[in-house]
Order: C-alpha cells, then structure tokens, then sequence
C-alpha cells in the first residue's frame, strides 16, 4: 500500500506564539498490509484493513534546515462496510465506507541545533470516516488480483517538550490517499473449523 497524504499544516507554535515561516509536511510511505474481508451475503461485507508504519514529518519553510522534526510508528487499522456488485464475471468492483483509528507509538523528537532540547515528542492519536472504492478479479481457484483505493478525514497534532516545560505544537490535517494492489484468497471458514 502506498500512503500518499493530502496534508496541511495549521502553523507551528512556541508556548502559544506562532513562528513566523515554519512549517512542516508528513513524507508519504510504502508498506506491506493485510486485509480481512468478512462477506455476510454476496454484496454486503465487511473489511478489516491494518498494518504498522514507520512515518517522518519533514519540517518546510524556517524549519526546513532541520530535516526530518519527528518520527513515529503507527497502527493505522480502517474498518469499512462494502456492497459488491454482482453479474459481471470475474470482475468484481465494490464501494465502502468506514472508519479509520490511528495510535502513534515509540515517536522520537529529531529537532536539532537550537531546538535540541525539545527530545520529546507525543503525537495525538487520529480518528475520521473513510470512503472506499475497488474491485478484484478472480484468477480461479479462490485467487484474485485487487485494487483497493481510501480515503480518510482525519488530523493529528503534535507537542515537543524539553527539560523546562516548554512546549512547540502544530496540528496537521493529515487527509491520506491510500492505494493499495493486492493478491487475495478466498475460502469459506467452514472450510477451516468445520460445520457447525
């Protein structure tokens, strides 16, 4: 999956004062997933999408001289509730609509020279709703090629503190576009645990 962000800074501030010219940008990333899709008939379903991702904020403008500000990981899982469109053969689009909840964790603060005793960071963790458009292909067997496109409202802000209190904030509208190309197997849980 590829996590391209449509994100927007809302300014950064020291002890509540904006800093003129400073800005800063998440850095869009590429990760492995997974994903659980749960079909209740053959048009309603339900999908668990999830992973963990390593994710850097890049500071812009007055800020640019510092590079990479923050880093943190992430667990970014997105529910959604989808209705598949049937009588089209092997081709199967569907459309959702969901919710994402992302908690950071392990954020490290990389400010340096005159801001490097800011060592500590926390991000706030987000929560938006999702829309969800795809489609697989059957190859046969219970295989399937798929493509898969989210996108989510959501925004997060974080604080650096140092040893006397101080406190630098900025808030981001993080907004993601998330693409995702897949290979899927398909398979009945009685299969797995036998009927009931």
């Amino acid at each position: 999956s590829g996590v391209l962000w449509n994100d927007d800074n809302k300014g950064v501030k020291l002890d509540g004062a904006t800093v003129a010219g400073a800005d800063a940008s998440a850095k869009d990333i590429w990760l492995p997933t997974a994903t659980l899709t749960y079909y209740f008939s053959p048009n309603i379903a339900a999908e668990l999408f999830c992973c963990f991702a390593h994710a850097k904020v890049n500071g812009k403008g007055s800020l640019a001289g510092q590079g990479d500000v923050a880093e943190t990981w992430a667990f970014p899982p997105i529910l959604t509730l989808q209705y598949h469109f049937t009588n089209m053969g092997a081709f199967k689009p569907y459309i959702g609509a969901g919710v994402q909840w992302i908690h950071y964790f392990e954020s490290k603060s990389k400010l340096g020279g005159g801001l490097a005793g800011y060592d500590k960071v926390d991000f706030r963790d987000s929560f938006g709703p999702a829309l969800q458009v795809g489609f697989d292909y059957a190859l046969g067997g219970g295989w399937s090629f798929g493509l898969d496109a989210k996108y989510v409202w959501e925004d997060t802000k974080l604080t650096f503190k140092n040893a006397a209190g101080s406190r630098i904030t900025t808030e981001h509208d993080l907004d993601p576009l998330i693409v995702t190309a897949n290979i899927g197997y398909r398979f009945n849980l009685s299969d797995l645990f036998g009927g009931r």
